[in-house]
């Protein structure tokens, strides 16, 4: 299948409520961890759309290695959001799953050609990211993101430390 998204699915997100507390469950509930937090503050992203339009974004997120998938935990400090269009204020949910792309203008006109829409865009560090309405195809979003060697380098080094993590420092 000629596509020009890398189709492997790395990433599983889902939206909390407060952030601290969900990472500690997943730690003592299911031995997953550490955590690595990063507070999205306003302004952090830019050329942020919601729906087609200029909007903001800020977030806290969480994210840990479980085996082969990444686990993320997001917090929204924001309202209008693709988070916020899924899993409503003070509510747990399943978001999306992710995957890298390699061409993302391609991968935008692409996910809109099948009629899934952008619910938010934005640019971080020159790193594009699109989270598309797949909701009827899959029951939750899909977001892309551009494939990149310090992403790449990031995530290994959090993979690398939950191998044979003693269960110290939960949250750095």
């Amino acid at each position: 299948m000629d596509k020009p998204t890398d189709r492997t699915i790395f990433q599983n997100a889902w939206v909390v409520p407060d952030i601290e507390s969900a990472c500690m469950k997943w730690v003592t509930e299911l031995g997953i961890g550490p955590f690595f937090l990063t507070d999205y503050t306003p302004g952090t992203f830019e050329k942020i759309t919601y729906r087609g339009e200029p909007s903001e974004l800020s977030m806290k997120v969480a994210v840990a290695q479980a085996g082969n998938v990444q686990i993320e935990l997001i917090e929204p400090t924001t309202d209008r959001c693709a988070y916020r269009d899924s899993v409503p204020e003070g509510q747990l949910g399943f978001h999306h799953m992710c995957v890298w792309t390699l061409d993302f203008e391609a991968d935008l006109k692409y996910m809109e050609s099948l009629g899934y829409a952008a619910a938010n865009t934005g640019k971080v560090r020159h790193i594009d990211f699109a989270y598309f309405d797949t909701r009827p195809l899959m029951g939750c979003m899909l977001e892309v993101v551009t494939k990149n060697e310090g992403t790449v380098a990031r995530f290994a080094e959090i993979a690398e430390a939950a191998q044979n993590w003693d269960g110290k420092d939960p949250i750095r």
